[in-house]
């Protein structure tokens, strides 16, 4: 039977290092790949990955050695921050152009990858008081909540708030990041602009709210939200309200994740960066994202 894609010869490596190819004996297929592509100081792979760059990001300030797996793990966090950020970004944007293809897409793919960020929490969430103070001081006054990405993050579920532009008035980039975000529509007002032009009764006080401020429940969208609900299951509009649902759980169970491993490694202590700790992330983890889509379904 024919191969259905070509096959590489060995590939074989003298005592001095010489890469030569082998040809195969008749009747056995080999792949290997090919040991020859890339120049004397790079591989397309580290040009497009930028692995090398990656993996020497990580500069320990204590002798622990728990605290690489610290810094790693924060820094994964991020990254997953930067795609989700960008999924959303494309789903309201999506939104705007009654492209609920492309929307449900990228929400559907956000979901995937919040279930790989709220994993990354399992490398920290057994830290006992003792193995967390072993380099919580490398710490400083750092604090997630300065970052910006995820700052980014919450602004995107309507979560807006300027005050947190504060802390990152020393990095013009970021700083015009966010505040470009704080006056844009969120993903919700999104959603609800589109329900608007599908003719649904979404007030002019909720389109027309003052985009920079913290996003309001409203029980009229709760009732919009009832009437969608209680309509045909296979609208295209209730699998948007699902597909919102299923971001809405695991930002919730991200909330919840990081106030457990918080929990145990510090109990009740102040944070770091002046934060209130666990009091400051049992609150977080208390409010519903998109809360109309949560609460109408007690009208169902």
């Amino acid at each position: 039977m024919s191969q259905p894609f070509p096959l590489s010869p060995a590939v074989a490596e003298d005592s001095g290092g010489n890469v030569s190819r082998e040809t195969p004996a008749a009747g056995v297929a080999v792949a290997a790949p090919d040991l020859r592509i890339g120049s004397t100081t790079t591989t397309p792979y580290e040009d497009y990955v930028q692995a090398s760059v990656l993996t020497h990001l990580q500069h320990p300030l204590s002798d622990d050695p728990g605290e690489m797996v610290f810094l790693v793990t924060t820094q994964v966090m991020e990254l997953w921050f930067t795609a989700i950020v960008h999924e959303w970004c494309t789903a309201a944007e999506a939104l705007r152009s009654d492209d609920l293809t492309v929307a449900m897409d990228a929400l559907r793919r956000s979901t995937y990858e919040l279930e790989a960020l709220n994993a990354a929490w399992k490398p920290l969430a057994r830290l006992t008081p003792e193995q967390f103070n072993a380099y919580r001081s490398a710490l400083g006054e750092g604090s997630g909540f300065q970052s910006a990405m995820y700052r980014r993050l919450e602004f995107l579920l309507g979560e807006k708030s300027a005050a947190m532009l504060v802390p990152h008035r020393g990095a013009p980039r970021e700083y015009a990041e966010l505040e470009q975000a704080l006056q844009e529509p969120s993903l919700w007002d999104e959603v609800l602009r589109l329900l608007a032009r599908r003719g649904y009764a979404v007030p002019e006080a909720v389109l027309r709210r003052d985009l920079a401020l913290r996003y309001e429940s409203d029980p009229d969208v709760e009732a919009v939200w009832a009437e969608i609900y209680a309509g045909p299951q296979e609208s295209e509009l209730v699998r948007l309200g699902e597909a919102l649902t299923d971001v809405g759980e695991l930002v919730w169970r991200w909330r919840n994740d990081h106030l457990v491993a918080t929990r145990r490694a510090m109990g009740s202590k102040m944070g770091t960066g002046g934060s209130a700790g666990v009091a400051w992330l049992e609150k977080r983890a208390r409010k519903n994202v998109f809360p109309e889509l949560w609460t109408a379904r007690s009208h169902v």
